[in-house]
């Protein structure tokens, strides 16, 4: 049986093991080797995780089956202090996605988005990364091109999408 949970601070390792896993799928055509090293650890360190909760604000969802744990998504309310709910993280294991547990997570956060009155969603994706299409199919719209640069050079060349509710 699926069940999405609230992640707790014990779980950051396991979120951490799942972005290992995700990221050479996801980006590995996009990003160099060592771009991608440096991002996971920039990301996804235990403390990185620890801060995004602690200190931005971030909550974390997992989703179980079976004491096993697929994916997680992690989510802002009043994000830039609107009425925004801001998806940070969404990353399923390559071996379960097209099961329907990507679209598990966003109707989960378009329910916590209602809930906490935020009349839209917005994520950023990847110009390259196949995942907009999926984003796309939900209702989600490219409003903005953004590039965000991080250190040694790095660039990260994204839409901003939205999904109104």
């Amino acid at each position: 049986m699926i069940a999405i949970v609230d992640a707790k601070p014990e779980d950051f390792e396991t979120i951490r093991d799942i972005a290992y896993k995700t990221w050479p799928d996801t980006y590995g055509a996009i990003l160099s080797k060592v771009q991608l090293d440096y991002m996971l650890e920039l990301f996804y360190s235990v403390e990185a995780l620890q801060k995004n909760v602690s200190e931005k604000g971030h909550h974390f969802l997992l989703v179980r089956e079976d004491n096993e744990t697929l994916a997680f998504l992690s989510y802002e309310h009043l994000y830039k202090s609107e009425p925004v709910t801001r998806i940070h993280k969404i990353y399923i294991l390559p071996q379960t996605q097209g099961k329907g547990i990507g679209k598990l997570l966003i109707d989960s956060v378009v329910d916590l988005a209602n809930e906490a009155q935020s009349e839209k969603i917005s994520l950023n994706v990847n110009r390259h990364n196949k995942a907009q299409f999926f984003y796309k199919k939900n209702g989600f719209e490219i409003v903005a091109e953004e590039d965000v640069p991080l250190d040694h050079g790095y660039l990260m060349e994204d839409y901003v999408m939205e999904k109104t509710l």
